[in-house]
């Protein structure tokens, strides 16, 4: 059995980026794979599975890949245009481990800011008045600030998770 599957889904190439960035950290005990690619979860010890945030959850795809793992051992990462400390990016993690089977166990979770996809922006921009996603002030300042995202230090802290993840799952595995 392999270590760690890395399976992710990506829109806007967001997702993606990060998900190279987690099997850079990992190196050779990883494979990584799109969702509509990826391996047998079965052969891995640890399934790590990325999506972007659609609604407050994980997109279809990777909706469908999380509620067919059985006793897998997972590790949840998003990238959505909100702040990844937010409520939303918080409950957006828990609508993505309560679509797993009880016999799943999450390991760990990280959040990424990403830029929003233009054409979500676009057609949020021509929402009347008062819709909770027409463009306000505070909505204008918070799609300029995904725009960069992620960045140089979004990959940077996505590597630095991975290695203390590793480091966590290895002394974990010597006491056993």
């Amino acid at each position: 059995m392999q270590d760690i599957l890395i399976v992710y889904d990506s829109k806007t190439g967001n997702t993606e980026k990060v998900a190279k960035a987690l099997a850079e950290a990992a190196g050779e005990r990883c494979v990584l794979a799109q969702v509509d690619a990826a391996p047998a979860a079965d052969d891995f010890a640890v399934v790590v599975a990325g999506y972007w945030v659609d609604k407050g959850a994980p997109n279809a795809k990777m909706k469908k890949y999380l509620e067919n793992l059985h006793g897998k051992k997972v590790v949840l990462f998003q990238t959505l245009g909100a702040d990844p400390a937010s409520d939303h990016a918080v409950s957006s993690l828990v609508n993505a481990g309560v679509l797993m089977n009880k016999d799943c166990k999450v390991l760990g979770t990280l959040s990424i800011r990403g830029a929003i996809d233009p054409a979500l922006i676009a057609m949020m921009r021509k929402m009347p008045a008062g819709s909770p996603h027409s463009p306000s002030p505070e909505s204008e300042a918070r799609w300029a600030a995904a725009a960069s995202h992620p960045d140089v230090e979004d990959l940077a802290k996505a590597k630095s998770f991975m290695q203390g993840f590793l480091a966590m799952y290895d002394k974990f595995l010597k006491m056993m």
